[in-house]
């Protein structure tokens, strides 16, 4: 992402100008942008043009809105963001008050402006912005027959790629058909990293499987790089772990990236921090659960007595269309920040928030032990 220009007063009200540059920058744009804030940005609209004779018709313009934010959509497939609202700028061609949906695109500057920019918005900017944000790490989980290819970003896993190939386990010449159908599997997943993984840019790429499959797929990959002289997949051979997973299936993801034995090969790179967060959540509890407390009301009674040291949150908390709700988590961040705390935003579309989101998006270890928490009555 970059920042073109920003001017925010000191009580937190301005805009900034920016421009997303791939789908994590679009992915953070979608979380920054909410309800009542105002965008400008150049949109397709349909307008009414009158010819000298006074007919009129109708036709599509590029031109450029600046409106109020009623609503947000965002489709994970495509990383296309829409966000409707009503015109609140002069416009020849659109009336003030008038709703509009524009489409934010990659490499498009676009003005973003905000009564209050709350911690989590500004931290998200100036992430985003930072030139040595970007994925580094990659996973490839499969079963027989099934395979999930992600890119694993700070802040999102991007499924570049599912594959799927039918393995016959029955019928007449079942093993000489179950061969072909896996190195036709092997070859579409090979083909699928090829052409959806920039090798140069990763530091680490994960190969986990039930059992032997991944051992079978690593070596097909590496006798068909040398066979037909891909250089970039011998030369980054290092780069590849294999793992164990339970199944082919994404959600099975987080449990690779927990592994202990991953932990040395995935320290150097930049999407494991919030798995890691989640992990050592699981173990206190599992360690001391009064050193462990999830949901709203836990939380904050643990906020209260000052007891955060870890605070793990989703970051739909802050696409609420309260205000005051939105506040409320950023003024929790910023409390746990001054007090010496980390906290932790996690992604929806990350495989360890979807396991924080069945907690109620709200988590945190705790610096001593509150016991018995569940028989307090909270407000």
């Amino acid at each position: 992402m970059k920042l073109l220009a920003r001017d925010i007063d000191r009580f937190g009200a301005g805009s900034v100008k920016l421009v997303a540059e791939d789908a994590e920058d679009m992915w953070n744009v979608y979380n920054i942008v909410t309800q009542g804030d105002f965008l400008r940005a150049p949109t397709i609209r349909k307008v009414q043009r009158t010819s000298v004779t006074g007919s009129s018709e109708a036709e599509k313009m590029k031109i450029t809105l600046g409106i109020q934010v009623q609503s947000t959509e965002f489709d994970p497939a495509s990383c296309a963001l829409r966000v409707t609202g009503q015109n609140v700028q002069e416009s020849e061609w659109v009336k003030i008050g008038a709703f509009h949906t524009i489409e934010l695109e990659p490499n498009r500057a676009f003005t973003l402006g905000k009564q209050w920019w709350d911690t989590i918005s500004l931290e998200r900017v100036e992430e985003a912005c930072n030139p040595a944000r970007g994925a580094d790490a990659a996973a490839l989980i499969m079963q027989e027959g099934l395979a999930h290819l992600c890119l694993l970003c700070p802040s999102m896993t991007i499924t570049r790629a599912r594959i799927e190939v039918n393995i016959p386990r029955k019928g007449k010449n079942a093993l000489y058909n179950r061969d072909k159908a896996l190195e036709r599997f092997f070859d579409a997943t090979m083909r699928a990293i090829l052409n959806h993984i920039e090798l140069e840019e990763i530091k680490a790429f994960i190969i986990a499987s039930p059992g032997f499959l991944k051992d079978s797929f690593f070596k097909y990959f590496m006798n068909e790089a040398v066979r037909q002289g891909i250089k970039k997949v011998v030369e980054k051979r290092s780069i590849f772990v294999l793992a164990h997973s339970s199944s082919g299936h994404k959600q099975d993801l987080n449990e690779v990236l927990s592994s202990p034995s991953l932990s040395a090969r995935l320290e150097q790179t930049k999407a494991v921090g919030e798995t890691r967060a989640l992990q050592s959540f699981f173990d206190m509890i599992n360690m001391d659960p009064s050193r462990a407390v999830y949901g709203v009301s836990h939380v904050f009674h643990a906020h209260e007595l000052q007891a955060i040291q870890v605070l793990l949150l989703m970051d739909t908390l802050f696409r609420s269309e309260d205000l005051d709700e939105r506040k409320k988590y950023s003024q929790l961040v910023d409390d746990v920040k001054g007090s010496g705390g980390q906290h932790f935003v996690f992604s929806s579309l990350n495989v360890a928030g979807e396991q924080l989101k069945y907690m109620g998006g709200l988590a945190a270890l705790l610096r001593f032990p509150i016991p018995d928490l569940d028989e307090l009555e909270l407000e």
